[in-house]
């Protein structure tokens, strides 16, 4: 798949933890020699060296390479299994009756870049030496913490002299994707970056995308109102600056009250490792963002923004399936025919079920559908037995299909070839009725590791928001702030609090109209 280059970059900021919050990840990144440390010492007096070992990797990553796969004889490319043991299952056996088995030692994973499987450039990381990553104190944990740093001119200079690296090679520069962390200190970093691009970048896309955990527990209150808090002033604050913002969340709710998080009828994940809610949301994101990032594609990400985002509603929801069920032999009529008047998406923003809601406009993707499955075969002298079936092309079933379900809704839909490949580091969490190509059987298959999938998602301006952010803002209303002096003593005042619960509820009010029709 051929991406647009320079589309957007995204620079990484972590928050310390000492020694080695990079885990085995050179902070300098791995690309590269570091010229001033291999440089000759040019000092003649008495020198001391100390030297520190470098944290060796953990034992998940160490046969990554491997296991990814080798080139066999017969020219066909082959997962590997990881070497057999206790820790690290193999990855080709059958599925286990126990899926924790199918994921790294927890105890060996400490960090983000434990999962990292690419090498970084230096220019592209970002140190936050004054909060820590993990533990009890010095974390980065709210909203007006985050906002400050750039209010630092160590850190605003350390970002502006990546940014400026890296946009200075754009060809065409379509705009900036930002992921940040919506629960905790990183929503005010976030709110802030963006405010940071918009008055630099003028005219250029700003899509964010907002990450929250997963499930959590009422047993503890501090951690709950904290998420409560960054979650909403966030939002109202990242949307103020960004083109476009999507929560992205295996949660079901944003609000205080516990919601089990979402499911997918062929994978059998642990929503609480970050092992597996990363990679099915990196999955989405991957699939959702094609539109801009295709060569091919008309569509840039700015025209997407403004399609989705008209009328002030600047937040939209997002939906995938994954993967696709589709089945051997059928073809892509066939299967959107099975699925009635419903598009098969597990929500992604946790804002609810979508049941009984209204779409303003929508961004629809679909990849891993064959060329021979993307119309009907029929015979000459057949008539189609569904208008689907008549369609000559992938890209007409799919745009025909939504308009069926959603008359007069402003849809783009694309169709891919190319399937999404979940090899290792890929968790191993799938249903044992997938196939190689990720298909649904009929019954169990012999045991073959699953190496690619077909995978559909949806962005989503909808009436759901309305409920969605009506609710958060309604209970933010409800809670007695000076109980939380701790969160406001750092850098959040009353007043702000009071602004951001008016401007949820004008966000609200955008996606009123319809919000009684059903789909």
């Amino acid at each position: 798949m051929t991406y647009k280059y320079s589309a957007y970059h995204s620079c990484s900021v972590q928050g310390s933890d000492s020694p080695g919050s990079l885990s085995s990840l050179k902070q300098e990144g791995g690309l590269y020699q570091d010229k001033h440390l291999d440089a000759a010492i040019a000092w003649q007096g008495k020198l001391t060296t100390h030297k520190e070992e470098l944290q060796a990797k953990n034992p998940f990553l160490q046969n990554l390479l491997s296991a990814e796969g080798v080139m066999s004889s017969d020219g066909v490319w082959r997962v590997q299994a990881f070497p057999s043991g206790k820790d690290i299952p193999s990855l080709t056996r059958a599925f286990p009756s126990n899926p924790k088995s199918l994921i790294p030692p927890e105890g060996s994973i400490k960090v983000w870049s434990d999962f990292l499987h690419v090498q970084l450039h230096p220019k592209s990381i970002c140190i936050i030496q004054k909060y820590n990553h993990d533990g009890e104190a010095g974390r980065l944990e709210g909203f007006g913490q985050g906002e400050s740093l750039l209010q630092e001119p160590t850190y605003l200079e350390e970002l502006e002299d990546r940014l400026h690296f890296y946009v200075e090679e754009c060809d065409y520069l379509q705009g900036f994707q930002v992921l940040c962390d919506l629960h905790d200190g990183f929503s005010g970093l976030g709110a802030k970056a963006t405010e940071l691009l918009q008055d630099e970048y003028a005219g250029r896309g700003i899509l964010t995308w907002g990450l929250l955990p997963g499930p959590y527990t009422l047993g503890e209150p501090q951690k709950n109102f904290y998420r409560l808090f960054n979650t909403a002033l966030g939002l109202v604050n990242i949307a103020a600056h960004s083109s476009l913002v999507c929560p992205l969340s295996l949660g079901g709710s944003l609000g205080l009250r516990p919601e089990p998080p979402v499911t997918f009828p062929h994978l059998r994940y642990d929503v609480t490792l970050p092992y597996h809610s990363s990679a099915l949301l990196a999955t989405a994101l991957d699939t959702i963002t094609v539109p801009y990032r295709l060569c091919s594609s008309s569509i840039s990400m700015v025209h997407l923004a403004d399609m989705l985002s008209f009328s002030g509603r600047k937040v939209v929801t997002a939906g995938a399936s994954i993967p696709f069920p589709a089945a051997p032999g059928h073809s892509l009529p066939d299967t959107l025919a099975q699925f009635g008047g419903t598009i098969p998406c597990t929500p992604l923003s946790a804002c609810g079920e979508p049941s009984g809601t209204r779409s303003f406009a929508q961004s629809v993707v679909l990849r891993g559908v064959d060329k021979t499955r993307q119309t009907s075969q029929i015979s000459p002298g057949t008539s189609p037995s569904s208008p689907l079936h008549a369609c000559t092309s992938g890209e007409e079933v799919l745009a025909q299909y939504l308009q069926q379900l959603q008359p007069g809704v402003l849809s783009s839909s694309q169709l891919l070839l190319s399937p999404c490949r979940v090899v290792p580091p890929y968790p191993r969490f799938f249903s044992s009725r997938l196939n190689q190509q990720g298909l649904i059987l009929d019954g169990t298959h012999n045991g073959t590791a699953v190496e690619t999938i077909p995978v559909l998602t949806t962005l989503c301006s909808s009436s759901l928001l309305h409920r969605a952010l009506g609710r958060l803002a309604g209970e933010l209303a409800n809670l007695d702030l000076r109980r939380w002096a701790s969160f406001l003593a750092a850098g959040v005042e009353q007043d702000d609090m009071e602004e951001t619960i008016q401007e949820l509820h004008n966000l609200a009010q955008c996606y009123k109209d319809g919000d009684s029709l059903i789909n």
